[in-house]
């Protein structure tokens, strides 16, 4: 059952794209990245959300979202989130008050449809091969979006950790926060357990996002904010999805004095 149901939702994925981004991508041609968020890539990002919470089984429960700055607020903003599946990359654009812009490889660029759609959407590919052309280009590019009105989304584990896992937190959003003054806003997100990293098949269940508390970046030292950041995650990690971190938390053996 649970793959029939995975299997329509990725069906309608692939058969929506196809109309929604040939119809984005001709609109480009007239139409602001603003609008062509608004009339095509919001109503289809919301509805694979819905399509994966009423076919996939896949429900979500969203805490901390009073965190967020409003629609009129124009402070510059990063958003800094833990990474487990492609979900959260469909839902933060869908329901944040502002359009983000994604830091993303710029491989993703050569898929077709998905890839040129990114393209028109003002987004920030990066060559990850070259770290200080990469800096670059994202210090570049962020602060005009964010003057625009954009919020920047980064995951500073780089790529899609497992359910329970931790990766190495690198410190590109911090840098970028205090180079520009920008909101830090950490997000821990529990999508491995309904869609687990390079799978294709969903597990019914309940996601839980977590926003916290904006961290102000302006003059700090970018180490100490990613730490920071972190530490929330991780703890957050630990009490939105305990089960994940049973055995990676647990003490070895005889190590509590026994």
């Amino acid at each position: 059952m649970n793959t029939l149901r995975s299997v329509l939702v990725f069906a309608w994925m692939v058969v929506s794209i196809i109309p929604v981004g040939l119809g984005l991508i001709l609109c480009s041609l007239f139409l602001s990245s603003a609008n062509l968020w608004r009339w095509f890539a919001r109503p289809w990002l919301r509805g694979v959300v819905v399509a994966a919470r009423w076919v996939g089984g896949v429900d979500y429960r969203l805490t901390g979202e009073e965190n967020l700055p409003g629609k009129d607020d124009m402070r510059r903003v990063i958003l800094v989130s833990k990474h487990q599946s492609t979900w959260e990359t469909f839902f933060f654009p869908s329901m944040m008050p502002h359009n983000l812009a994604y830091v993303f490889k710029k491989e993703l660029l050569r898929i077709p449809i998905f890839g040129w759609c990114m393209a028109r959407l003002e987004m920030v590919p990066i060559d990850r091969s070259k770290r200080s052309e990469a800096w670059n280009k994202v210090a570049q590019y962020g602060v005009k979006l964010m003057d625009r009105g954009r919020w920047i989304i980064m995951f500073p584990e780089g790529t899609r950790s497992e359910r329970g896992g931790q990766g190495n937190y690198k410190s590109g959003a911090s840098r970028l926060a205090v180079a520009t003054d920008a909101l830090l806003i950490p997000i821990a997100v529990s999508s491995g357990q309904c869609w687990p990293r390079r799978s294709f098949s969903f597990i019914p269940g309940r996601i839980d996002v977590s926003i916290g508390t904006p961290i102000p970046a302006s003059g700090g030292d970018p180490e100490a904010l990613m730490r920071q950041v972190e530490t929330w995650i991780e703890a957050e990690m630990r009490r939105i999805d305990p089960d994940a971190y049973v055995q990676t938390d647990s003490p070895e053996p005889g190590v509590d004095g026994a």
